[in-house]
This record gives structure tokens, C-alpha cells and sequence, in this order.
């Protein structure tokens, strides 16, 4: 378990969400902010076209790899945006179910959000995420 995320809950608002409220780090921490992760196969098709959560579970596949690169784990993770492009809430908690079950007991804290269109052809779903990792000059590059 990562030591210097610090996840916060509140008591006096409400237990409902599926995340902590806040994140802090200590001073000297390397903040890693990743790009939004997208739902693309190698050949840069989109995956899962037409399915909220499989192109969840392959956004999720991306920020994992991203992590691994940068030096740092989903446990390393401070905060989460997730952009689903639909109205219906519906298509919306299919894919936070899908993130919000990656990070299982790191509950980190999140924002969902509806928006128009994505930019790549058949995109539904894209993740960004800031992690928190020691304070060194991180991998090699």
C-alpha cells in the first residue's frame, strides 16, 4: 500500500459516493500526470466499440501501463476523471463500475462525467489520473 497518498473521507457528508472525498501527498512527492487514457488496441483501432464497460476495463489496461512507465501503481494513484460520451446515466455507471473496481479498496477520489464526443473514432470512455510517487527523478526515459 502506498504510504504517501493520504486518502480523506468526511463523516458529515454523505457515505453514498464510492471514493474518498480528497487525496494529499507530502512535500517532496513527484506528482505524475497522465494524459487521458483511451481505449486503443496497438493498431490504434478503438476496442470494445459500442460497450461502456469493455472499453472501460481496456482505458484502465492504458493508465495501468502509463503508471508502470512513469515509476508508480494504481495504489499511487491521487485522483480520477472519468469522461463517458453519453447522457444517459446508465452508460455512465457502467463504466465507473469498471474503474471504481480496478482500484478496489484504494477508493481514490473521482469525478464522472457525461460529455458530448471523445476524440477518436467510437470512443465512449477515457480516464485521466494524477499519481503520487517519491520525490526522484523518476525512470529512465
Amino acid at each position: 500500500m502506498n504510504n504517501l497518498v493520504r486518502l480523506i473521507r468526511f463523516d458529515v457528508l454523505s457515505d453514498v459516493a464510492e471514493y474518498a472525498y480528497a487525496s494529499t501527498a507530502p512535500s517532496g512527492t513527484r506528482f505524475v500526470f497522465l494524459a487521458g487514457a483511451c481505449p486503443l488496441e496497438s493498431d490504434g483501432s478503438t476496442a470494445a466499440v459500442g460497450d461502456y464497460a469493455g472499453q472501460a476495463a481496456k482505458c484502465v489496461e492504458t493508465m495501468q501501463e502509463a503508471l508502470r512507465a512513469a515509476g508508480a501503481t494504481m495504489e499511487d494513484v491521487m485522483s480520477t476523471r472519468v469522461l463517458v460520451a453519453s447522457s444517459r446515466q446508465t452508460d455512465l455507471v457502467a463504466a465507473w463500475e469498471v474503474v471504481r473496481d480496478a482500484f478496489g479498496s484504494h477508493d481514490v477520489p473521482s469525478t464522472l462525467l457525461g460529455v458530448t464526443v471523445l476524440g477518436y473514432d467510437d470512443q465512449l470512455v477515457e480516464i485521466e489520473a494524477v499519481a503520487a510517487v517519491r520525490g526522484d527523478d523518476g525512470p529512465p526515459r
